[in-house]
C-alpha cells in the first residue's frame, strides 16, 4: 500500500489515519529557527466532515485510503439529505449535509455529474468538477467607470456567490473554478 510522508502533503491529498479517509484542506510548512521542520495542516474527515488539526513531523508516514470513485448525477435535496443516482444503473444514494460540506453544496446544481467517494462500500463524499459553467442569477448593475479591475459579488445559479470583475452582468454564463470559488472567464 501506498504511503504519504511530510514532504507529500498538499492541499486536496487524501491519508488515511486510524482507519479514517481524510484529505487536506490548509497545509503549512514551518522550519522554526532552533529543531526540525514540521507540517501543521488541517484535515476534513471524510466520513463525517469534521475538521480537525493535525501536526506531521519529517518521519511521520500516512497510508492512502483505498478509495472508490464513481460518476452520479446530482438530483435534489430532501431536505435531510442530497440525492445522488448512479448514471449507469440508475441507484440512488443520499449523504447528509455534513458529509457533502457546505464549500461543495453551496455549489452543486440539479443535475451536475459529480464523483461520489465510497470507502469500504460506503458513500463517503462528493467531488465537484474543478470547473463549471454557473449562470449569474444576480449581481449589481455596472456604473460608469467600473471597469478598472475591480470586483463585485454575483449569485450564481446554485447559490453560491462569488467575486466576479464588473463586465459581468445577470444573465451571463460564467466558468468557476469550483476548488476555491474563483471566477475564471465568460463561457463561450
Amino acid at each position: 500500500m501506498a504511503t504519504i510522508g511530510m514532504g507529500d502533503i498538499k492541499k486536496g491529498v487524501r491519508l488515511e489515519i486510524d482507519g479514517n479517509p481524510f484529505r487536506v484542506v490548509e497545509f503549512q510548512h514551518v522550519k522554526p529557527g532552533k529543531g526540525a521542520a514540521f507540517v501543521r495542516m488541517k484535515i476534513k474527515n471524510l466520513k463525517t466532515g469534521k475538521v480537525i488539526e493535525k501536526t506531521v513531523h519529517a518521519g511521520d508516514k500516512f497510508e492512502v485510503p483505498e478509495l472508490e470513485q464513481k460518476s452520479m448525477q446530482y438530483l435534489y435535496d430532501d431536505g435531510e439529505m442530497l440525492q445522488f443516482m448512479d448514471t449507469t444503473t440508475f441507484d440512488q444514494i443520499g449523504l447528509t449535509h455534513e458529509q457533502v460540506g457546505k464549500d461543495i453544496e453551496d455549489f452543486l446544481v440539479d443535475g451536475m455529474e459529480t464523483e461520489i467517494l465510497f470507502h469500504n462500500g460506503e458513500a463517503i463524499s462528493v467531488e465537484l468538477p474543478n470547473t463549471y459553467v454557473y449562470e449569474v442569477v444576480e449581481t449589481p448593475p455596472n456604473f460608469k467607470g467600473d471597469s478598472q479591475g475591480g470586483k463585485k459579488p454575483a449569485t450564481l445559479n446554485s447559490g453560491a456567490v462569488i467575486q466576479v470583475p464588473f463586465h459581468v452582468l445577470e444573465g451571463d454564463k460564467i466558468k468557476v473554478n469550483t476548488v476555491d470559488g474563483e471566477y475564471l472567464e465568460k463561457a463561450k
